[in-house]
């Protein structure tokens, strides 16, 4: 298995698995917070569901920090790889001419969303995990609010608007990673070239809708608070 890590195919089509993990997570995650917009009710009781589950939060939960944690990590690694045998072809090459500006600044779309992911911790995360295992509050209850927290909560992160401009940025970045990220993963696990290219359409549209939706989640719940 080591021996797998070491060669670069391997860090490739783990990196790949993970981006398909993470992939879907954010599918999962876009559906149950457009419910906020089109159904505070169900949010809140999804959310609860979510929040209370044993398997979501003592089985999942652990797997999707390990996913993050190591999609960033590998994706460094291989970023420094990359830049050390671009240094030597550039010698030779336009390296313009040989690749996308998005392949080549991954890394820094790669940074704009870790620091995302670190803001949305500090906003959402940290306090639930301080609200249910520190303070030992599983009811999804809040002082002065019918029914669950998780609604009003949401809605009032989205009161500032330079943290929603922080987020739309974040998503427009994450929009751009992904059109470039859906076509590697799906390369380095030997996608042929007629299904590279049907994926290839599809990834457009999954890097465009997704973002999209967050954006229009932060932005509605900023200009209807």
């Amino acid at each position: 298995m080591s021996g797998f890590f070491k060669s670069s195919i391997g860090r490739k089509v783990a990196m790949a698995l993970s981006a398909f993990f993470l992939m879907f997570f954010l599918l999962q995650h876009l559906s149950i917070n457009i419910l906020s917009v089109f159904s505070p009710e169900l949010f809140n009781e999804v959310s609860h569901f979510m929040g209370t589950n044993p398997v979501v939060q003592f089985a999942l939960q652990p797997v999707l920090i390990f996913a993050v944690v190591f999609h960033f990590v590998m994706g460094f690694i291989l970023e420094i790889r990359n830049s050390r045998a671009r240094k030597v072809s550039y010698a030779k090459n336009n390296g313009s001419a040989n690749s996308s500006w998005m392949s080549r600044n991954m890394i820094w779309s790669g940074l704009t969303i870790l620091a995302f992911i670190v803001l949305h911790f500090i906003d959402f995360w940290f306090p639930e995990i301080n609200t249910k295992f520190i303070q030992g509050d599983w009811s999804g209850t809040m002082a002065g609010v019918d029914g669950f927290r998780y609604h009003e909560e949401l809605v009032h992160k989205f009161v500032s608007p330079l943290r929603v401009g922080a987020y739309v940025l974040a998503f427009v970045f994450l929009g751009l990673h992904l059109a470039h990220g859906f076509a590697s993963a799906f390369q380095s696990m030997g996608a042929s070239t007629i299904r590279k290219r049907n994926l290839q359409i599809f990834g457009k549209a999954y890097s465009i809708i997704i973002p999209a939706g967050f954006i229009f989640i932060a932005l509605y719940h900023h200009l209807n608070h």
